[in-house]
């Protein structure tokens, strides 16, 4: 059984991108899924002052391990200010330094939500520049506007978000 690494880009014990990401997830229906958080990677801002003086921090070698285990990741991205979390960014920069093409040429569906009319368009648009120079094959990508009103019980509420959101799941399942 193929193994996927499921997680949303932020540090929040109540991320909406975790909670898009892991649902996301659960439309797998040949996978084994691995959801984590982020806050079980936590790191000092990363410098190259710091990794002269300290090294890389163990977390970050354990967070690459967690990437070339699996076969596919499914991640969506939480926005601050149009730009990746500091959270995010942090281990991004660290596990970098380990290994430049960080996503180990896995497939990726990328997602990203908001609680606005965006739905964290910005960021995606940033993975999507940025990831596959960084190892990302990026097999789709999602934004989900006004989290509130189309994610509600665990679930998304529009059909047509629902139906997309499937379509990019399957399609994402069949590349690993």
């Amino acid at each position: 059984m193929k193994k996927v690494l499921v997680f949303g880009g932020s540090s929040s014990k109540s991320s909406i991108n975790k909670k898009l990401a892991t649902y996301a997830a659960s439309k797998l229906t040949e996978a084994a899924v691995n959801s984590i958080d982020l806050n079980d990677f936590l790191m000092p801002l990363f410098s190259v002052d710091q990794q002269s003086e300290f090294g890389i921090p163990e977390h970050a070698h354990q967070f690459l391990q967690l990437i070339q285990e699996t076969d596919g990741i499914i991640l969506s991205l939480s926005e601050h200010n149009g730009a990746y979390t500091v959270a995010f960014k942090n281990i991004f920069d660290w596990v970098s330094r380990i290994k430049p093409k960080l996503w180990s040429d896995k497939p990726m569906l990328l997602l990203s939500t908001s609680p606005g009319s965006r739905g964290a368009q910005s960021v995606l648009g940033l993975g999507i520049a940025k990831f596959p120079y960084m190892g990302a094959k990026i097999t789709g990508t999602f934004s989900l506007p006004s989290f509130d009103e189309n994610f509600k019980e665990g679930k998304l509420v529009d059909e047509s978000y629902k139906n997309k959101l499937l379509e990019l799941v399957t399609q994402f399942e069949n590349s690993l």
